[in-house]
């Protein structure tokens, strides 16, 4: 994508960003699109290209994705990305501020709101968090071996062009459920994705996302939650890499479950942004007894 900025990190790492919707800074609560495994911000690019019809949006590529620089021996963790993440926010120096974390993201937002209460190096967050959406995530390492990414192997020899779109798409089709992967319809958007997805995201990398996911513990840290921050949580029935159970069943304002783990792709791109704008309209209180579910 064109027009991206860089950020230097405190290891000399390059993250590349942008904000969209820029000309409402001030005028409404910015939102930070934080994506998972595999992802580059493009990904977010049906969904963020309307949310900044109506507010700030920052899209951004972790280290080694993208437009984002890395090194051989870059820490990978969760909490690491998490610090990323901290320090692009702090460069960009919002007041307030919602976040969507998205699979692998999702963890990387609990893991920043858990900062403050880090056990050897607590870090305030210089900023007030709003609102949080989690979507298709987790709140602790997943153990079923029926679930999590699953990469399509690598054929030997050279990979050109054509080999690298079939690994893509064959990759990728855990992202969505097979009845939607094999309709005609959506056969333009696929080949969408797969175009991007041979871009910017080096193998290498995508193991070490795939280790920190992997690796992560969380325990007891959730009960430290602000109630005052409130949560929605995305979670489709045919999500083929995180289980459903993961989450609560309370129905939401969406026509069903029936979406796969890149629940943005579902529907028509309007009823998520008219779910999350409402949703960023709620207040701690709406939120405090029972935690929405779309």
């Amino acid at each position: 994508m064109a027009g991206f900025s860089k950020v230097t990190l405190p290891d000399g790492i390059e993250l590349a960003y942008e904000i969209l919707g820029s000309d409402h800074l001030g005028l409404a609560i910015p939102i930070v699109l934080v994506g998972g495994m595999t992802s580059c911000r493009v990904d977010w690019e049906r969904l963020s290209s309307r949310l900044a019809h109506n507010r700030p949006v920052l899209i951004y590529d972790h280290r080694g994705m993208g437009d984002s620089t890395y090194e051989e021996n870059d820490s990978f963790t969760i909490e690491s990305l998490a610090r990323d993440l901290l320090f692009l926010l702090q460069f960009i120096g919002w007041n307030e501020l919602a976040i969507c974390g998205h699979s692998m993201g999702g963890a990387i937002t609990q893991q920043l709101l858990f900062l403050p209460h880090h056990a050897t190096e607590p870090t305030p967050l210089p900023f007030h968090v709003t609102h949080v959406v989690l979507s298709a995530t987790l709140p602790a390492v997943l153990r079923d071996p029926r679930y999590g990414v699953k990469f399509a192997p690598r054929p030997a020899g050279p990979l050109t062009e054509d080999i690298k779109r079939n690994v893509v798409r064959q990759s990728m089709a855990a992202n969505y459920d097979p009845e939607w992967f094999a309709d005609e319809k959506n056969q333009a958007r696929i080949n969408w994705a797969v175009e991007h997805g041979i871009i910017g995201r080096p193998f290498k990398t995508i193991e070490k996302q795939k280790r920190a996911v992997s690796r992560f513990d969380f325990g007891g840290l959730h009960s430290k939650l602000s109630s005052d921050i409130p949560f929605l949580i995305i979670h489709g029935k045919l999500d083929q890499i995180l289980p459903f159970s993961n989450v609560g069943d309370r129905p939401g304002e969406i026509p069903s479950y029936q979406f796969g783990h890149n629940w943005f792709e579902y529907f028509q791109a309007q009823t998520w942004l008219d779910a999350i704008e409402v949703f960023l309209q709620s207040t701690g209180s709406d939120n405090a007894e029972d935690k929405a579910r779309l």
